[in-house]
């Protein structure tokens, strides 16, 4: 990483190893470096459309009878507390903690009947739409990193893949899309608080950097020594562009919150940079959404994060009811801000938006008063992308235990994602290690309800 410290000598060049010249640039990407993003991207076909997705991953797997698939005729020990309330679409009805998408459901698709998850706490499935079982050499490439690699950025400045799920101890949960068999190039960007302050080049005030001139020199003397570093034939160009992005400041900037109107901010609700839940997985920071946005503005394509944590199984962490009145206000909030905002800026029409979790939570309630991994049925909320929102998907049972019509697999929604981005996933493949093209999808065409 490209790091600059306040009031100290900086010495790119003494003592500089291979290793350390490729890093420039090297911005929280689990120590990928710029330059070779930039030599993969240029090997891809990039186009000049921009239609973007934004993912959101809720950690742990929400309750799909407490939040849009309610049975207030089922018995106590199944309903729970929780009281549907009408939307501003007939028919559909979503929990009384969410008022904000009661007056919103005509933007959203509600799908009640996502099946096939493998009951594993991990964000594999979601980011990727494929099982962990039988993977391929290297592994299977996710969503965000499949865009990358057949769309290639939108503008040199511009990572196509971001990455903003937090760091967290339950792992698992915080991986934001692997690149699998496509390489590390195609890894999502993951900026941290120290990567955006090494972004941030071109605003530098003078107590981070006394001399602009001096590092600038330093750098030109540092790419004229590489030429007595072994193999650096043909990585000048690139290392040249990912200083490029580190001196534009364009993606910092689009990660800068404080450049944004404190009303608007205000609308999306600031929410908390603590560990939510048992401090294992990510915060409820509603900020997450407004970054969102603001990257795919900038020209990202795919955005991943990590929401809160749905894992509630009840005492003495708390009860699920608890929980649920503390997760589903801040989403309700966030989300409906989001969707406001992409369509007052026009861009709805091409940003679709994802919002789903592992697998669902058992039926009955628990005697410790929570919910347990319920992998034969759970739910997703799709909204923009120009897909034909304000409808129910399928449906469960009178106990929300198994789907009675219209299951929709993982596969379905990556083709319908992918179909929205412009690709077809009838003819797009992806080439694994072994030189076989690959299908983006299993079997699957675009859900026919949406397109």
């Amino acid at each position: 990483m490209l790091t600059i410290e306040s009031g100290k000598q900086h010495r790119f060049c003494d003592g500089i190893s291979r290793r350390n010249f490729l890093q420039i640039g090297s911005l929280a990407m689990g120590g990928l470096s710029l330059p070779q993003i930039l030599r993969a991207q240029d090997l891809a076909g990039k186009r000049d459309s921009h239609k973007a997705v934004i993912m959101i991953f809720l950690s742990g797997g929400p309750p799909h009878q407490d939040w849009f698939d309610l049975k207030p005729e089922a018995p106590a020990e199944i309903r729970g507390p929780r009281i549907p309330i009408a939307t501003n679409v007939p028919g559909i009805e979503v929990c009384e903690l969410m008022p904000r998408l009661s007056k919103t459901a005509d933007q959203f698709s509600f799908i009640r009947s996502i099946v096939g998850a493998e009951g594993r706490h991990a964000s594999f499935q979601c980011m990727t739409g494929r099982k962990t079982s039988r993977q391929p050499q290297g592994g299977w490439p996710s969503l965000g990193s499949t865009v990358s690699k057949l769309q290639g950025g939108t503008a040199p400045a511009v990572p196509p893949f971001v990455g903003l799920s937090p760091k967290m101890r339950h792992y698992p949960w915080a991986d934001a899309g692997q690149p699998g068999f496509l390489g590390v190039a195609h890894a999502p960007f993951k900026p941290s608080a120290e990567g955006k302050q090494d972004m941030i080049l071109n605003a530098v005030n003078a107590e981070r950097l006394d001399d602009r001139k001096s590092l600038l020199a330093s750098l030109d003397n540092m790419r004229r020594q590489a030429e007595v570093i072994e193999d650096m034939q043909g990585i000048d160009a690139y290392t040249k562009q990912a200083f490029g992005i580190l001196t534009s400041s364009k993606l910092a900037q689009a990660l800068d919150l404080s450049k944004e109107d404190p009303k608007l901010r205000d609308r999306y609700g600031r929410g908390s940079t603590k560990p939510a839940g048992y401090g294992d997985a990510g915060p409820l920071l509603n900020d997450y959404f407004l970054m969102a946005r603001r990257l795919v503005e900038a020209g990202v394509r795919c955005v991943t994060l990590a929401y809160g944590r749905w894992d509630w199984h009840g005492r003495p962490h708390g009860t699920i009811f608890e929980h649920e009145e503390e997760h589903f206000p801040m989403l309700d909030q966030g989300l409906t801000a989001l969707m406001e905002d992409l369509q007052n800026r026009g861009m709805d029409k091409d940003v679709s938006i994802i919002v789903w979790g592992e697998f669902g939570r058992t039926p009955r309630i628990s005697p410790k008063v929570g919910r347990d991994h319920w992998p034969k049925v759970s739910c997703a909320m799709l909204a923009g992308g120009g897909m034909q929102t304000g409808q129910v998907i399928g449906s469960t049972n009178r106990f929300a235990e198994h789907v009675e019509s219209r299951p929709v697999g993982f596969n379905e929604v990556f083709a319908t994602l992918y179909h929205n981005l412009g690709i077809d996933v009838n003819s797009a493949t992806v080439t694994d290690l072994s030189g076989r093209p690959m299908y983006l999808v299993d079997q699957a065409q675009p859900i026919r309800e949406l397109i």
